[in-house]
Parts: structure tokens; C-alpha cells; sequence
């Protein structure tokens, strides 16, 4: 083996490729900067392809690349001897070069093969834009459903603080009507004693204005009892068949001498709004109150716009106690201050208001409430700070008794009678 590597290196009987070339200059030339040239680009090219795989860890098939990194060297190597045995005629180290170049070149050949179907089930640049597509569209969605799920939360979150609140109101409106109704019998009793010393006591100037003024006190009292008992839902009621729109045609005039000049009062009445079973001039009262608590909500003056329309039971933003398919919105809207959400949340609790000590008793709107409840009805508040309130009212639409219902009530009315020609 070493013998046949000394004859192969042994370049004593041999000449320079340049004297096949006659050593014509521009023969030799040509081939030495083609050569030069070509080597260079060969020898470039293992170093790029190294520091690819080197910075890039993620290159499937790295010994494809290192592979042909030395397949390219070995044929840049073979283009420099092309160069020295113009001049010196080192054959056998060129051929050797040639050799390793042939072996590198065939084990590069021989792991490609297999390797075809592999690359080729790689995905194209095309295919991984509609698997990038396709992954943006699934994000998408998944934020539409993050979103989505987030909306219900906040739904239920409010859902659960209006329930609460409801709660609270419920266990307020029974305490204040057990109050006001044992209040109720002992300003009755208070009454009636300072009528009669009154009645008695008609020579007596002194003692007849301090009765005046105590039996003054006790109607205020009286009046407030009133207010506990609605905001309880417990006060006497005379419900009939209301049209609504006929009510606020004749209150509109009124509620603008109440309110005075700087309010403007104006009227959006639904043509085909429905009857509702409510007691009128209690509803009248309830939005007399609305319409004093809009005027001091515009101490500059202002508009305040009464409006009514039909809507569905789905259209309420609150529960009513009672089911009903349809129902008859009123709706009090001033262009005034408005109120904060803390504020608005708290509007209906009994004693709770932001005027000033002696101003205000602070159960307005919570004798709305209770008697908007005690109708089988709703209450909702939509309000914004600079940019004025809207309290909407919802009742119950009036719907005709069938003659089943008829029957029942008239065999009710007649039980008494009945019970009492049976105890006779």
C-alpha cells in the first residue's frame, strides 16, 4: 500500500500541465483565474452553509448541509491543484484529492435518495401561509369566545347585583311597612285626641294654635307613614283600567306650573300604546315626584320629556314580580346632572339622598318604586353623569278577564252572601 502511494506521488517523469498549453500566456492565465476564481467560490460556500446550520438550530436534515459543505470544499480543493500542476506536476495529490472529492460526492448522492420523499412532504411556503391563515382564524375565534364568555360574566355579575339589590330592597320594604303601620295606628290615635281638644278647647287661642301646629306635625308624619307603606308595597290601592296617554295629556299642563318656568315639560306619546290596570291618581303622584326630582336635577333650567311605548317582556332590562308578554314603558327623561353609578345603584333605598340635610326626606323615589312594584311592574334607572337621567316606568298591559276569570270572581263576591244565608 505504501509502495503504490510513493508511485503515485512520484512526479519525476512527469511534466506541468503547461506544456500542453505551450505555455501560451493567455492560456495559462485563463485557466488560473478561472480556477482561482472557482476555488474561492467553492470555499465560500462551506462557510455559509456552516454558519446556517450553526444559527439555526430548527434546519431539519443538518448533515444534507455538512455533507455538502465537504463535497464543496473537496471540489474546491481539486480547482487549486488544477492550478499548481500547470507549473508543477503533482498528479498523484491531485488525483488523490480527486478521489476524496469522488467519495464525498457519492455518500452526498447516496443519503440524498432516500431522503427525497422526506423533503418533499415538507411543507411549501404556500401551504404554511394557509396553515398560518388558518391558525390566525382559529385566534380569532378564540378571542370572540374569550370575549363572549367575558360579556356573559359581566352580565352575571350585574345580574347578581341587581338580585341582591332586589333582596335588599324586599328586606327594607317589609321592615318599613311593619313601621309604618304600627306609626300609622298611633298618629290615628294622636289625631283624633288633638281633634278633640281642639273641638274642646275653642276659647283658648294658645292651646288652639299649639294643637294646629302638633296636628300639623302629624299629618307630615301621616304623609311620611304613606310614603313607608308604598315603599313597602302594603298602601291601599284602587286599580283600574288607565289609559296612560290620556293621563300624561292631562298632567303635562300641571307638571309645567309645578316645575315652573325654566323647565320646559314636552310629551313623545306612542300612538297605539295599550292600556295598563293601574290606580291613575297614584301613578299620577308618582310621576309628580319624578318630575320635582328632575326639576332639582336642573337647577338651570332644562327639558324634561315624558314618553311612552309598548314593549315586550324581553325588551325589560329588570324582572318584574308578576309574568307578563307585554307591558306599557313611561319614561321620565331630564337633560340635567345626572348621577354616579354608586348613586344610581342606591336611588330607590329608602332615606338615601344627596341633598342637603332638611331638604329632602329621602323616600321619593323609593315610594315610586314600591308602588311601581305593588303593581306588578318595574322600575330602571339609566343615568350619566353630565348627561341626565332617564327613570322608566314598566306596567303591566291591560288585558280583558275571560269569562272563566269573570265566573270565578263572581262566585268569590258571592261566597259571603252564601256563608251568611247559611247561618241564618
Amino acid at each position: 500500500m505504501w509502495d503504490y502511494l510513493t508511485s503515485i506521488l512520484n512526479s519525476d517523469m512527469l511534466s506541468p500541465h503547461g506544456i500542453c498549453l505551450l505555455w501560451r500566456p493567455e492560456l495559462v492565465w485563463l485557466h488560473i483565474v478561472s480556477d482561482s476564481l472557482i476555488g474561492l467560490a467553492y470555499f465560500s460556500i462551506p462557510v455559509v452553509l456552516s454558519a446556517l446550520v450553526s444559527k439555526r438550530h430548527d434546519i431539519e436534515f443538518v448533515w444534507v448541509f455538512w455533507a455538502f459543505a465537504i463535497f464543496i470544499l473537496a471540489c474546491g480543493t481539486t480547482h487549486f491543484f488544477s492550478i499548481w500542476t500547470l507549473f508543477i506536476p503533482d498528479y498523484g495529490a491531485e488525483g488523490l484529492v480527486k478521489a476524496a472529492t469522488a467519495i464525498a460526492s457519492v455518500i452526498t448522492a447516496i443519503g440524498l435518495w432516500p431522503l427525497l420523499p422526506k423533503v418533499l412532504a415538507l411543507p411549501s411556503p404556500e401551504q404554511l401561509r394557509r396553515a398560518n391563515d388558518a391558525l390566525k382564524s382559529r385566534i380569532e375565534e378564540r378571542d370572540r369566545a374569550l370575549h363572549a364568555l367575558e360579556h356573559a360574566k359581566e352580565e352575571r355579575l350585574r345580574t347578581e347585583d341587581m338580585l341582591r339589590q332586589s333582596h335588599k330592597l324586599e328586606a327594607i320594604g317589609q321592615l318599613t311597612a311593619g313601621i309604618a303601620h304600627d306609626f300609622n295606628n298611633l298618629l290615628t290615635v294622636i289625631l283624633g285626641n288633638l281633634d278633640r281638644a281642639n273641638r274642646r278647647a275653642a276659647d283658648e287661642n294658645e292651646v288652639k294654635r299649639s294643637i294646629a301646629a302638633a296636628s300639623q306635625s302629624a299629618e307630615r308624619a301621616a304623609i311620611l307613614t304613606e310614603r313607608l307603606l308604598a315603599f313597602g308595597r302594603r298602601q291601599p290601592l284602587d286599580p283600574q283600567k288607565t289609559d296612560v296617554n290620556a293621563l300624561l295629556g292631562r298632567s303635562a299642563d300641571m307638571f309645567q306650573r309645578t316645575l315652573g318656568e325654566k323647565v320646559k315639560v314636552g310629551t313623545r306619546l306612542a300612538a297605539d300604546l295599550s292600556a295598563t290596570f293601574v290606580d291613575a291618581s297614584e301613578l299620577e303622584n308618582a310621576l309628580l315626584n319624578l318630575a320635582i326630582n328632575a326639576r332639582d336635577a336642573m337647577p338651570d333650567g332644562g327639558c324634561l320629556t315624558l314618553a311612552t311605548r309598548n314593549v315586550s317582556a324581553s325588551e325589560l332590562p329588570v324582572d318584574p314580580p308578576t309574568a307578563s308578554e307585554s307591558y306599557v314603558e313611561i319614561s321620565v327623561a331630564d337633560d340635567g346632572h345626572g348621577m354616579t353609578a354608586e348613586v344610581a345603584s342606591r336611588a330607590f333605598e329608602p332615606f338615601f339622598t344627596t341633598k342637603p340635610v332638611g331638604e329632602s326626606s329621602g323616600l321619593g323615589l323609593s315610594q315610586v318604586y314600591g308602588f311601581i312594584q305593588q303593581s306588578h311592574g318595574a322600575v330602571s334607572i339609566d343615568s350619566h353623569v353630565g348627561r341626565g337621567t332617564v327613570i322608566r316606568l314598566y306596567l303591566p298591559e291591560w288585558r280583558a278577564p275571560s269569562a272563566s276569570q269573570q265566573r270565578d270572581a263572581f262566585a268569590i263576591d258571592l261566597s259571603p252572601d252564601i256563608a251568611a244565608v247559611a247561618a241564618r
